[in-house]
C-alpha cells in the first residue's frame, strides 16, 4: 500500500474518541486514504451540557454486539471503582483495528487499562513518562532510539519485546488504520536487539514532533495473536474488523471481566508485569463503566456517590458540593478543570469585509468571554488570553509572554468601535458598518445544531458583533452539514476546535490547524486543516522549520514570532478553554483522587489514558 505522504498533525486522528468526552465533535485530518475518520457511531457522544447521549439498548444487544462475557453478579462495592461518560451505547467488540471499538479499548481515552502505550503523556508538564519504553532519545537527526522495558510482559505470559513494536507500527502501514498517517513521517521502524526498537524518519517528510506523538499515541500490539487473525481473515480489513476480541490479550493492568449493553466491568490482572515498574498493583480489583441512557442519570448516579468518576459535563458543577457532599474536581476553584483545547471560530478569506484583519480584531475585541465562560460553559474556562499556546505549564513556556501582551486583545467594545472608525467603517442607518462599499453583514456563523455550549457562544458571538456595528446571524446546521461546510470553505464564520489535547507535538500541531497554508485544498474542495484558506508564507516557513529545532532558546524564538503573526492577521478567535476530560469525583468509596497542589503531579486523567493512570495507586477505601 502505497501511501500519500502530507504535512498534516496526526494527534487529531487518534484522539478522535477523546474529542467526544471532553466536548463537541471537531472535525479532525484525514486517515491515510484522504478521507476523514468519523466518531464511532454510538460511542463517546458528546457528554456535553444540554445534549441526550444515545441511549443503551433495552432489551436485546445491538447488531453485532458480542454476548455478554463473564460473571454477571454485582461486585463488591469497596473494590469496584464506577465511572461513567466515556462509553454511550452498548459495546459492539473490543477490536482495536475495528475503528469502532469499546471502553476500555477505545483510542484516545483508556488506553493504559488494557493495551498500553510505550510511553504515558502528563497533561500537566507535557512530559513522557516511562511505561512498555523506558527511555527515548535522538541519535541523529532522523532516528529515534527507544528502549523497552525488560520486564514487560503479555496477559497470556509471553515476553513484550521489540518485535511486537515493529508489528503495531507495521500494521499502519499494511491497513488504512487509526495509526497509518505515521507513515508519511516514517521511513522503516526496525528492532534493535529484542528490547529496543528504532524509528526513522521519512527523509523527503521529517517530522519529529508528529513521531513523539505516536509513542505515547499507539497501543502495543501482541504479534502472536494478531498475526493470526490477520492470517486467518486472509490480510482482509474488513474482515478483521469483524472479530470481537473479546477476551484481548495485552500488556496492561487490567482484562475484560464482563460486558452487556448496561455496564462493561474490567478486573485487575494480578499478574500484571507493572508492579515491578509502580511498586504494587493498582488499587481497584474492578473497575465498572455504566452506560446511563443520557448525562441527568450519569449526574444523579454521580451524585448520589453509584459512581466515582464522572467524565461528564456536569453544568453548575459547585452546586454538587453545596450540601458538603465529598465531591471534588481537580481545582477546588474556577474554572474547576484543567484546559485542554481551544475551540475556535474561523474566517473565510475569501468573504469581502472579513478578508480584513482590523474587522477581524474589532471583532475578537467586541467578544464577551466573559459570558461566554459563565453562561456556556458554567465558568468552566479560564480568562481569555489570545495565544496559540494554552495557558498552561506544558505549553505557555514556549512563548515570550511579554513579548506579545501588546497584540493581545481584551474585550473593549469602546476601543473595537474606535478601531472600525478609524478605518472608514461608517455606520448606516441600520446601525450597521458599511466599509469601502461592503455591508458588514449579514455574516452567517455556524456549529452544528444540540452543541449547546458552542450554540450558546455562537449567540454571544452575534450579539457581541452588533454592538459595533457588525451583523452577524447563527446558523446551527445538522452536524454532516457543517461538516461539509467546513471542508469546503463553505462558511463566512464557522467554529471549531484545531488540534486538541495535550502532546509532544503540540502547540505546533494546533498552529499547523489555524495557520499552514501547504497543500490545503481550494475553497469547494475539501481541506482538513486552515479551513478558512489564511495563507502567510513566513507562518508557513515557521511552521515547517518548528519539527526539526532541538534548542529550546530557539524554539521559543519560532512560536513567539509565529504567535505574533497570528495576533496581527487573526485568522481565527478562541472563544473558550475547553477542558480536555471532565474530571470530577466522588470520594463516598474511594479517596485519595490526585487534586491541584497535592505534589503527585498525577494529571486529572484517572481511569483514563496517560500517566493519569497512577491515581489508580494512589486512592484507597
Amino acid at each position: 500500500m502505497k501511501l500519500k505522504l502530507a504535512s498534516k498533525p496526526l494527534m487529531a486522528l487518534f484522539v478522535a474518541a477523546t474529542v467526544m468526552i471532553a466536548g463537541c465533535q471537531t472535525v479532525q485530518p484525514p486517515s491515510a486514504t484522504g478521507t476523514t475518520t468519523p466518531p464511532a457511531q454510538g460511542e463517546n457522544k458528546p457528554a456535553d451540557q444540554g445534549e441526550k447521549a444515545t441511549e443503551p439498548a433495552t432489551t436485546e444487544p445491538a447488531a453485532n454486539q458480542p454476548a455478554t462475557s463473564g460473571d454477571a453478579k454485582e461486585t463488591p462495592r469497596n473494590e469496584t471503582l464506577y465511572i461513567n461518560g466515556i462509553q454511550w451505547g452498548p459495546p459492539s467488540n473490543f477490536n482495536l483495528l475495528s475503528g469502532n471499538p469499546a471502553f476500555p479499548i477505545n483510542y484516545g481515552n483508556s488506553r493504559e487499562l488494557v493495551y498500553e502505550t510505550l510511553f504515558m503523556i502528563n497533561q500537566l508538564d507535557g512530559k513522557l513518562e516511562p511505561l512498555l519504553g523506558t527511555k527515548y532519545e535522538w541519535t541523529d537527526d532522523m532516528t529515534l532510539h527507544i528502549e523497552l522495558n525488560k520486564d514487560a510482559k503479555w496477559s497470556d505470559g509471553k515476553p513484550f519485546t521489540s518485535d511486537d513494536v515493529v508489528y503495531t507500527y507495521q500494521l499502519g502501514k499494511k491497513y488504512d488504520i487509526n495509526w497509518s498517517n505515521y507513515w508519511a513521517y516514517i521511513a522503516d521502524v526496525t528492532a534493535d536487539g529484542p528490547n529496543a526498537v528504532k524509528i526513522t524518519l521519512n527523509k523527503d517528510n521529517p517530522n519529529r514532533l508528529t513521531v513523539l506523538d505516536s509513542i505515547e499515541l499507539i497501543p502495543m500490539m501482541p504479534k502472536h495473536i494478531w498475526e493470526e487473525i490477520e492470517k486467518k481473515s486472509n490480510n482482509d480489513l474488513a474482515t478483521i474488523r469483524k472479530e470481537v476480541n473479546a477476551n484481548p490479550v495485552a500488556t496492561g493492568p487490567y482484562k475484560i471481566y464482563f460486558y452487556n449493553d448496561q455496564k462493561i466491568t474490567i478486573v485487575r490482572d494480578d499478574n500484571y508485569w507493572g508492579k515491578s515498574l509502580f511498586g504494587k498493583l493498582p488499587a481497584p480489583k474492578y473497575i465498572t463503566h455504566v452506560i446511563y441512557k443520557d448525562n441527568a442519570a450519569g449526574d444523579l448516579a454521580f451524585k448520589s456517590g453509584q459512581v466515582d468518576v464522572s467524565q461528564q459535563f456536569i453544568p453548575q458543577v459547585w452546586n454538587m458540593w453545596k450540601n458538603g457532599a465529598p465531591i471534588k474536581t481537580y481545582l477546588k476553584d474556577a474554572p474547576y478543570y484543567v484546559p485542554g483545547s481551544m475551540p475556535s471560530i474561523f474566517f473565510n478569506f475569501s468573504k469581502k469585509g472579513l478578508d480584513n484583519p482590523d474587522v477581524r480584531r474589532a471583532i475578537a475585541m467586541s467578544i464577551d468571554y466573559k459570558k461566554i465562560s459563565d453562561l456556556a460553559m458554567s465558568g468552566y474556562s479560564a480568562a481569555m488570553q489570545p495565544s496559540l499556546t494554552l495557558n498552561t505549564d506544558a505549553e505557555s513556556k514556549y512563548v515570550d509572554q511579554a513579548a506579545i501582551k501588546s497584540l493581545q486583545w481584551t474585550t473593549d467594545v469602546k476601543a473595537a468601535n474606535e478601531l472600525l472608525d478609524s478605518i472608514g467603517a461608517k455606520k448606516g442607518k441600520d446601525g450597521i458598518r458599511v466599509l469601502n462599499g461592503t455591508r458588514l453583514g449579514p455574516f452567517e456563523v455556524e456549529c452544528p445544531y444540540g452543541w449547546s455550549d458552542w450554540n450558546a457562544a455562537l449567540e454571544i458571538v452575534a450579539q457581541s458583533a452588533k454592538a459595533i456595528g457588525i451583523e452577524i446571524r447563527t446558523k446551527f446546521p445538522e452536524a454532516p452539514v457543517w461538516t461539509n461546510d467546513l471542508q469546503t470553505g463553505k462558511f463566512d464564520i464557522i467554529m471549531n476546535t484545531p488540534a486538541g489535547g495535550v502532546n509532544p507535538s503540540q502547540p505546533w500541531s494546533r498552529a499547523h490547524d489555524i495557520m499552514y497554508s501547504k497543500e490545503v485544498a481550494p475553497l469547494g474542495e475539501m481541506a482538513f486543516w486552515n479551513w478558512g484558506r489564511y495563507k502567510n508564507d513566513k507562518a508557513d516557513q515557521i511552521i515547517d522549520k518548528i519539527p526539526s529545532v532541538t534548542d529550546q532558546a530557539e524554539l521559543k524564538t519560532l512560536y513567539t514570532d509565529l504567535t505574533k503573526i497570528w495576533l496581527t492577521d487573526i485568522p481565527s478567535i478562541p472563544l473558550m478553554y475547553r477542558p480536555w476530560v471532565f474530571h470530577t469525583v466522588n470520594e463516598s468509596v474511594w479517596k485519595g483522587f490526585p487534586v491541584d497542589g497535592d505534589g503527585s503531579n498525577i494529571p486529572p486523567q484517572i481511569a483514563m489514558d496517560g500517566a493519569g493512570i497512577r491515581a489508580l495507586y494512589q486512592i484507597h477505601n
